[in-house]
């Protein structure tokens, strides 16, 4: 017997959402039905534009639809608990967009809506299930570079558009919500733990968010981390694992593409380059919601796990306003 479909809506026409439907018709098990917009003419135009066959004219018109199994919010920050609550509630599914919340509170209130709804809710960190990082985790843990010290990562890009919500305080903006949960994310799942204790610093932009940061983070099985992000440096995706046999190193760790490569140097001062057979970044997500959807899965990005993050910038961006360290 083939496989139910499921039938997916974009809940907003933002620009993350092109990333999206590419795996989506890639997927046999999944379909883009639909896209909804607060204004009916401007779904329509957009859905003209990439082909897709339903417009609603307001994000509650597609929730209330029975035909849509999923939905994937690409909203401001702000809005991202809101409005997956809301989707919850009307029983679907939901694939949010990071973050999945800017308060521990929001994350815990998602978590008891859709434990009650009996939905899956799942964060979307798409270098998350992409080979590249299966095989970063798989070479720690295994021990090719002995044991874990010190994890460093940098996530940035030169952002220029002011009016950019990026860099809307009200709508949750910021450099660290916007990329720098990418390194968190990685120095989290690669030290198999969370953070005891964390230390920020910060520069702030004419509208009060951050547009450079740098943390550090202490694990409690004595592993290090220590990143950078901003939205006023050039564009750099760097992940480095640090062992007390040898190192590994990643040029681009958060977009790889389909094939990546990993450079391995030992104690002895030879490198090996690891080529991972990848494939398209955003589909890992998209069969990780159908895997847990219809055949009862644990999604890779748990709420569990997301809480933690949140948790975790949200511990740092505090340091950073008192210029002392947080304990978690």
């Amino acid at each position: 017997m083939s496989e139910r479909v499921l039938n997916w809506g974009l809940l907003s026409t933002a620009n993350i959402n092109r990333a999206l439907i590419t795996p989506l018709r890639a997927s046999p098990r999944n379909r883009l039905t639909a896209v909804a917009s607060r204004d009916l003419g401007h779904a329509q135009a957009y859905a003209a534009k990439w082909g897709i066959p339903r417009t609603f004219g307001s994000y509650g018109a597609m929730l209330a639809d029975p035909d849509i199994d999923v939905v994937y919010i690409s909203l401001p920050n702000s809005l991202h608990a809101e409005w997956t609550i809301k989707a919850v509630q009307a029983g679907k599914h939901v694939l949010c967009e990071k973050p999945l919340a800017i308060t521990v509170a929001e994350v815990d209130a998602v978590t008891e809506a859709a434990r009650k709804a009996g939905v899956v809710v799942a964060e979307a960190f798409m270098y998350r299930h992409h080979p590249q990082t299966l095989k970063v985790k798989e070479l720690v843990d295994s021990g090719a570079i002995g044991r874990l010290q010190v994890i460093r990562g940098g996530f940035t890009f030169p952002l220029t558009n002011p009016a950019n919500i990026r860099l809307a305080a009200d709508l949750g903006g910021g450099g660290i919500w916007d990329v720098g949960c990418y390194p968190i994310s990685f120095t989290r799942t690669v030290a198999g733990a969370a953070p005891v204790e964390v230390f920020g610093w910060q520069v702030t932009g004419e509208s009060g968010v951050d547009v450079v940061f740098a943390g550090q983070m202490r694990f409690p099985n004595g592993v290090l981390g220590q990143f950078d992000s901003g939205l006023r440096s050039p564009e750099r995706m760097l992940m480095e694992f640090l062992g007390s046999e040898g190192a590994l190193s990643l040029t681009n760790s958060f977009k790889p593409g389909i094939n990546a490569e990993i450079n391995l140097l030992r104690n002895d001062g030879t490198t090996e380059v690891i080529i991972v057979p990848g494939q398209e970044l955003y589909i890992g997500e998209v069969e990780d919601m159908y895997d847990a959807i219809v055949h009862g899965k644990p999604t890779r990005v748990t709420l569990a796990d997301s809480r933690v993050n949140v948790a975790t910038i949200l511990a740092l961006l505090r340091s950073a306003r008192e210029g002392s360290p947080v304990t978690l």
